[in-house]
């Protein structure tokens, strides 16, 4: 809880994955995916429930194992590719509304970004309550090299310039800064998700993060690069 406001995180962790199959309960360097993100939400000093959903009984026992019971699987709509994560946030809040367990924000923890920290999430609800006429934060990261100055198409191979048309040679220094968004964080009053349906809008506020916490677990190559920057993390924090 955070100045009255009673907290939920959310852990959306679908069984299946076509990128990288069984992601979730991959071994992370010394726990599955799914535990880095229930890690996370345990050691929050704002967090007051945790909830994993999920339609896999194997990521259901592993959430337990790390100490988050998973009551109930979702619902066979939920478990398809078309399914969305707003449908999963809204279904969870209805879940707890039936039985008279309301919270004020959400927190949805995707366990597709094990980079974030524990500081990434009690920043970005602080910065929620404390930000007058803000609905929700999220995270995002600064564009470097697919910045649309640089962007092309391609026609027959031949380069076809996205934005800057005239092929003009642009310093770095020289462009507009613009930012992507990426998974660290996605934080939001629930009144705003139910009406609103979405956690981009113009109440929007951005939570930025350095370009190393922006990756995300979509395929092998980003398994392995995460690790990578893990391993060199938890190696600078035992020294």
């Amino acid at each position: 809880m955070y100045k009255g406001k009673k907290v939920l995180a959310i852990i959306p962790a679908r069984g299946g994955s076509k990128g990288l199959p069984d992601k979730n309960i991959k071994m992370l360097i010394d726990k599955p995916l799914v535990a880095w993100s229930i890690q996370h939400a345990q050691e929050s000093k704002y967090i007051d429930t945790i909830f994993v959903s999920t339609d896999s009984e194997e990521i259901a026992n592993v959430s337990e194992k790390h100490g988050v019971k998973v009551s109930s699987l979702r619902p066979e709509e939920l478990s398809t590719d078309t399914a969305t994560s707003m449908d999963v946030m809204l279904h969870t809040i209805q879940l707890f509304e039936k039985q008279n367990i309301y919270f004020d924000i959400i927190i949805m923890l995707e366990p597709t970004s094990p980079l974030r920290e524990v500081k990434d999430i009690d920043n970005s609800i602080e910065m929620l309550v404390d930000t007058k006429d803000a609905e929700s934060v999220v995270g995002v990261c600064e564009i470097e090299g697919g910045h649309p100055d640089f962007l092309v198409e391609l026609n027959n191979n031949f380069l076809i310039p996205y934005v800057n048309k005239d092929f003009t040679v642009k310093r770095r220094q020289d462009i507009k800064t613009m930012f992507f968004f990426e998974g660290t964080v996605y934080t939001s009053y629930v009144n705003s998700i139910k009406s609103r349906k979405n956690f981009y809008h113009e109440k929007t506020l951005a939570y930025i993060v350095p370009k190393w916490k922006s990756f995300e677990v979509d395929d092998l190559w980003d398994f392995v690069i995460i690790e990578a920057i893990l391993n060199e993390k938890l190696n600078k924090e035992t020294k």
